[in-house]
């Protein structure tokens, strides 16, 4: 395609960062259609999943595969197109560069002055970072946990002491893992896991992590998740915080469960607490 067909439709050749829906297409805003419609290709993680949303919209692109495994060479040609072309492009849901290389491309344009331009749309730690309730005046996102173990608790050590709220993304199959993690070296924190985000099955449940890992224990989840974990307490719990705490706990534990877990967090005699939980299940 010529520079004069690309500059027609309206669009200056360059790079276009355009984010898509991370579940509900309803949540595609007006300017991604409207750039998605008048530029000349879309690179994305697979054409599969960017088709389908492209089909739903009604517009035909040629689509490039651009992901982790491209190489530096498909990337150079890529950029290399931007300079008469204008070039879209996506992750397979959601904000790209939010933990997906394609910062990458991003750079080698910017190096080479292509034009760019970033069109922001559905981002899933925000959505879920909104729905958890927990502190966002200040947060870390911190992308995914790592996978081993040892890996896992070296970097949860490594952010304890950041006074913020911890967001994380995580994986259905190893939620449990991470969750038995934080209750480990994070013990205090309430924590909370949003799943679903904009589908149907929403869910946004937030509890101490004790009472989470034997919710899902019970009930394994499937596909991608944000993990929220609250900053750390400025001061010991009170015995206002502590009854937050126990209705919280109330609602994925046993009684006798819930009461023993916050009178091992705030120091709250766990009879007291055991008798407030039983007025609490009645009311």
């Amino acid at each position: 395609m010529t520079e004069t067909t690309a500059l027609s439709q309206g669009l200056t050749p360059g790079l276009y960062i355009v984010a898509t829906p991370i579940g509900n297409l309803g949540d595609i805003t007006l300017r991604a259609v409207d750039i998605l419609s008048r530029c000349d290709g879309v690179a994305c993680e697979d054409t599969r999943v960017t088709g389908k949303l492209l089909k739903h919209l009604g517009i035909s692109k040629p689509m490039w595969r651009y992901d982790d495994h491209s190489e530096e060479r498909d990337r150079a040609r890529l950029v290399e197109s931007m300079r008469t072309r204008a070039v879209a492009l996506v992750s397979d849901a959601g904000t790209p560069l939010v933990s997906d290389p394609g910062y990458r491309l991003v750079n080698d344009a910017r190096s080479e002055g292509i034009s760019i331009t970033s069109v922001p749309g559905a981002c899933a730690f925000v959505t879920g970072l909104t729905l958890s309730g927990l502190p966002n005046d200040r947060f870390m996102f911190a992308g995914f946990l790592p996978q081993k173990d040892k890996a896992r608790r070296d970097m949860l050590e490594e952010l304890a002491g950041i006074d913020a709220t911890l967001v994380f993304y995580e994986t259905g199959p190893r939620l449990v893992k991470s969750l038995i993690a934080i209750d480990d070296v994070l013990p205090n924190r309430e924590v909370a896991v949003a799943r679903e985000l904009t589908k149907l099955h929403e869910e946004c449940r937030r509890a101490l992590p004790s009472g989470l890992i034997a919710w899902y224990e019970s009930r394994p989840p499937k596909g991608e998740i944000v993990l929220l974990v609250g900053p750390p307490p400025e001061e010991a719990p009170r015995e206002g915080d502590a009854e937050d705490m126990l209705v919280r706990a109330l609602t994925t534990m046993k009684t006798s469960q819930a009461a023993s877990e916050v009178a091992r967090i705030t120091g709250v005699e766990r009879k007291k607490l055991y008798a407030r939980a039983l007025e609490l299940k009645r009311e």
